[in-house]
């Protein structure tokens, strides 16, 4: 099973499906899904989910970036349809990680796209002036008078007080799995939960793992200590039982949201 690009698409197809899933990264490292989050997504497939990942390159204008993410996988669903005889009426789930988690959070808000669930992993919803590095500080410079002016006008589009009133008024996928992590400190999940608890009929589960921010970019990498075994040596094996433990941790429930009555195979 290997990796194929089709109209900016990634997309990885096992052999029998039971369901499609549409994954959307975090800004920055969105870009090329099947190198940043491979470990992540090369398992769901292992455990027979097709993967359609859609990168983009981080603007200020979400509102497009999710459109052009939903017009993307739709052409990667339709090519495997149409090419690889993929079954139609298998279940969707989106699968956002960070910004991710905004962007499918619109394209069904703002667009009606259909899904059996949604996973949102380490949701976050900041302002421009928050999410973007180094803005902070250019805006409190007194030698930046001018560009600090400037940027005090920039926001993302929606900003998040119009992304929460559009997920409010939108947002209707009953079955939701929100996940955040222990060590983040720039993880919104809570309010987004409070948000969809509005709605009597929505089935949140919600889950808090160990880990951080980043553990879903976590890779299954090995480390080979020398002959004599250095501190070098000791760190590696640490960082590999650490992030490796936190990231199977974070797929086992993932797959059990996504097979609540099957045993892990």
């Amino acid at each position: 099973m290997e990796w194929q690009e089709h109209k900016g698409a990634w997309i990885l197809t096992p052999s029998r499906a039971l369901g499609v899933i549409h994954f959307v990264g975090g800004a920055f490292v969105a870009a090329a899904p099947q190198v940043t989050y491979r470990r992540l997504l090369e398992f769901l497939a292992k455990h027979n989910y097709v993967v359609i990942a859609t990168p983009f390159l981080s603007t200020l204008d979400h509102t497009t970036l999710a459109a052009q993410a939903l017009r993307q996988f739709n052409t990667g669903l339709n090519y495997l349809e149409q090419r690889h005889r993929l079954k139609r009426f298998l279940p969707i789930y989106g699968l956002g990680h960070s910004m991710g988690c905004k962007l499918h959070l619109l394209i069904t808000s703002l667009y009606g796209a259909e899904r059996a669930g949604n996973i949102f992993l380490a949701f976050n919803n900041y302002s421009a002036s928050q999410s973007i590095p180094f803005m902070e500080s250019v805006l409190k410079s007194e030698n930046l008078r001018g560009l600090r002016e400037s940027f005090s006008t920039t926001e993302f589009s929606p900003s998040p007080r119009e992304t929460e009133r559009m997920i409010h008024e939108g947002y209707r996928i009953r079955r939701n799995l929100l996940i955040r992590f222990q060590n983040d400190d720039i993880d919104q999940t809570p309010r987004l939960i409070h948000i969809l608890e509005q709605r009597p009929d929505f089935l949140i589960t919600s889950k808090r793992l160990a880990g951080n921010h980043l553990t879903p970019l976590g890779q299954d990498w090995s480390w080979q200590p020398g002959q004599d075994f250095s501190p070098l040596d000791a760190v590696g094996q640490w960082l590999r039982q650490t992030l490796f433990t936190e990231l199977q941790q974070l797929e086992q429930e993932i797959l059990h949201w996504l097979e609540p009555v099957q045993q892990y195979r």
